[in-house]
């Protein structure tokens, strides 16, 4: 078993009885998304709460985190009682298709996103990873119920389903208003995709992340995006 926690700079998030772990996707998410006007945020499929914290640690919104695990809802509790935002961040124990919470003008979420026909033997664990659980119509269905007229909706996808998502979003009159292609290194193609949605049709402002410059050796973008979080940096 690997360490039952993960130090950030101002926070701790304790996953060893979450199926998923903390995670460069979830650090990724967390510190991309625009939330310098945000005041009701929504983290879907919160796991052991890390989004949900990163987005207290960068804004003074209120948080909610929903998690339909319910060892990973209370591992996420734990986490926030621990953490200098507790008076601000909540975690729900819910199934987010039937979840009612009021608007939020910005909703993440890094969701479940395996669609192999093989499931791993760990029944927590396959619920976390596979699109079987949470389908991505079924989450952009709770995205456009629970989000506010003007509000945003960020995720972060393989690159290799980001079209599907994209048109799946769009016939929900939800559009691309930023999106950040993230190779892991240069020169090779991108395996994920960073994507703010809106109601509105504007413009979308894309770019590319490269996580690392060389081998082991991050890259100055990287290290810029996530130097409040990482200990290394």
């Amino acid at each position: 078993m690997g360490n039952p926690f993960f130090r950030f700079k101002q926070f701790e998030i304790w996953h060893d009885r979450c199926a998923m772990k903390v995670g460069t996707d979830g650090v990724l998410l967390g510190a991309w998304t625009d939330v310098s006007h945000s005041q009701n945020v929504l983290d879907i499929g919160t796991g052991s709460g890390l989004i949900a914290l990163m987005i207290a640690q960068r804004c003074r919104a209120k948080v909610t985190g929903v998690e339909i695990d319910a060892e990973a809802a209370k591992q996420a509790c734990e986490n926030v009682a621990l953490s200098p935002w507790k008076g601000r961040v909540s975690i729900r124990q819910a199934d987010i298709t039937a979840f009612e919470g009021g608007k939020y003008d910005t909703i993440l979420s890094n969701p479940p996103y395996f669609r192999e026909q093989v499931y791993c033997s760990d029944s927590q664990r396959n619920a976390a990873r596979h699109t079987g659980a949470l389908s991505f119509e079924d989450l952009l269905d709770a995205v456009i119920r629970l989000l506010t007229d003007d509000g945003c909706f960020s995720v972060i996808l393989p690159f290799e389903v980001s079209g599907h998502f994209i048109d799946l979003a769009a016939g929900r009159y939800l559009y691309p208003m930023c999106r950040t292609d993230v190779q892991t290194r240069p020169g090779i193609s991108p395996k994920r995709v960073l994507l703010t949605l809106s109601r509105n049709i504007l413009p979308c402002k894309e770019d590319t992340l490269v996580i690392e410059s060389e081998p082991r050796i991050y890259s100055p973008d990287f290290i810029q995006l996530v130097k409040d979080f990482y200990l290394a940096f």
